[in-house]
């Protein structure tokens, strides 16, 4: 990877960014797992879980672009929401913030590469599909039946 071509320092802060946001989803929506009571609780843990674990995968990655260009990952994790408000609909409001605040995150990563690195835009590229095909999901979640 060309480090010349973009702003590496800025970069790399995005990309720490995006692991510290990636791991506070692993967090947030962990324990959101543990707070689902009722008829449609097995579903709905099972969402939550499979969206943590997704959440892990893209810090992986990120961590991996991360010292792929010689940096340091952060330790740090984003922040961390606890309204007490426990039903699903909250819970799916919270995740859909959390959701939009990724895909910020990603898009500008892809302003600060595009065009200078293709793998790192095409990274960009695929977790903003990624992110803005969850937020579709949760939107669809939070629809009332018609």
């Amino acid at each position: 990877m060309s480090e010349g071509d973009f702003d590496k320092a800025a970069v790399v802060s995005t990309l720490n960014r995006i692991l510290e946001l990636e791991l506070a989803g692993v967090v947030r929506y962990t324990h959101y797992s543990f707070m689902i009571f009722g008829f449609g609780r097995i579903p709905i843990v099972s969402w939550l879980r499979d969206q943590a674990n997704e959440g892990l995968l893209h810090a992986q990655e990120a961590g991996e672009l991360i010292t792929q260009l010689g940096e340091h990952p952060s330790l740090a994790i984003g922040p961390l929401l606890e309204t007490h408000q426990h039903d699903v609909g909250a819970i799916l409001q919270e995740s859909l913030a959390h959701e939009s605040d990724a895909i910020a995150a990603y898009r500008a990563l892809l302003s600060q590469v595009a065009g200078r690195s293709v793998l790192l835009e095409e990274y960009a590229r695929r977790l903003i599909a990624e992110e803005e095909l969850h937020r579709g999901e949760v939107e669809k979640m939070l629809r009332a039946p018609a």
